[in-house]
């Protein structure tokens, strides 16, 4: 591993990955989604250090010849990009299938004519639906119980089957509900914090009783590249998870406490998802990824997700960050 190519480098873990790859030493080459203002998304808000040192390239996982292009010369992928706003596959889920499975596909069979030689699929635990036993084994059944998650599920069979039928060097990493910096605010815990440092009382929220398994970014980021560094895991799903699961109600009422503020808590129907879309329960086993690679977990447990969450209130709560964010944003 020399010269890494990020997908996605733009969004929330993307733009965390580059910057623990360039602190790690390696030449970066981060793809970007194009828009005509020449933003870079959360890249711009990095050290100008680390942006210093890297190469950034605007274009579109939905091409093949621009990914293909912009891959050349790398010998490590990370693909990080897709359509991830759950709410908003229900609203437009074609456009999930162009950029989660025909952009992954364009990936993949760059990184063959290329001879990649290592190849970081991101998955989601949202492959799995509701657990059907716990803690979820990578042998758990997926269940597509949004247009997102059959999304990535056929995302995910791509990538096995380029392993399977040409030897890609390709693994694929399935993070469990990564939270922290950046975030976006479609997201649970930017909802709830966001909510309460406007001052508000009474927080809006959707179904309550659901239970997560939350993994701060920095952990998530240490698993891509501990999956990547072991030549234990071709051809292997890996969850990455905290091996720890709170409900969403208890989420928000431990944020409360740890931001001083009392709150009443609203479950908004209009903020739910469809009933049989609801991912009930999300309890992640990380004994795999401990077994075939030398990741650490630094923020496991109900302590390490308090420890977390003050990092995460502290980022979310500048005021400059604040600003960035609309406190009733539901997609």
């Amino acid at each position: 591993m020399k010269k890494i190519f990020v997908t996605g480098a733009d969004g929330f873990i993307g733009s965390h990955l580059v910057e623990l790859l360039v602190e790690e030493g390696f030449d970066v080459t981060a793809l970007c989604i194009y828009n005509s203002s020449g933003s870079w998304g959360w890249l711009d808000n990095i050290s100008p250090v680390i942006k210093n040192e890297i190469k950034v390239i605007l274009g579109d996982v939905r091409d093949p010849l621009c990914v293909k292009q912009a891959m050349k010369g790398c010998d490590t992928v990370f693909h990080l990009a897709a359509l991830i706003a759950i709410p908003y596959s229900y609203e437009a889920p074609a456009s999930y299938i162009d950029t989660n499975i025909h952009g992954t596909l364009n990936i993949l069979q760059a990184a063959r004519d290329l001879d990649i030689r290592k190849l970081v699929h991101t998955s989601t635990s949202e492959t799995y639906g509701t657990a059907q036993f716990v803690p979820i084994t990578e042998d758990h059944p997926v269940v597509g119980q949004s247009p997102y998650s059959a999304s990535k599920i056929g995302a995910d069979q791509m990538a096995i089957s380029y392993w399977k039928s040409f030897e890609l060097p390709v693994t694929i990493l399935r993070p469990f509900n990564t939270y922290g910096p950046r975030q976006s605010n479609r997201a649970v815990i930017p909802q709830i914090i966001t909510q309460i440092a406007k001052g508000k009382n009474q927080i809006k929220l959707g179904a309550l009783t659901p239970t997560r398994d939350f993994n701060f970014v920095s952990d998530t980021c240490k698993a891509f590249l501990a999956v990547a560094r072991s030549k234990k895991t071709l051809g292997e799903i890996i969850n990455s998870a905290s091996n720890f699961e709170i409900s969403i109600e208890k989420t928000a009422l431990l944020i409360s406490e740890l931001m001083n503020h009392s709150i009443e808590i609203l479950s908004e129907e209009k903020r739910k998802r469809p009933l049989n879309s609801e991912v009930n329960r999300l309890f992640g086993s990380n004994k795999k990824i401990f077994s075939l690679t030398d990741w650490s977990q630094d923020y496991g447990g109900i302590e390490g997700f308090k420890k977390g969450l003050k990092i995460t209130i502290d980022w979310f709560t500048n005021a400059n960050n604040l600003s960035l964010y609309r406190s009733d944003y539901l997609i």
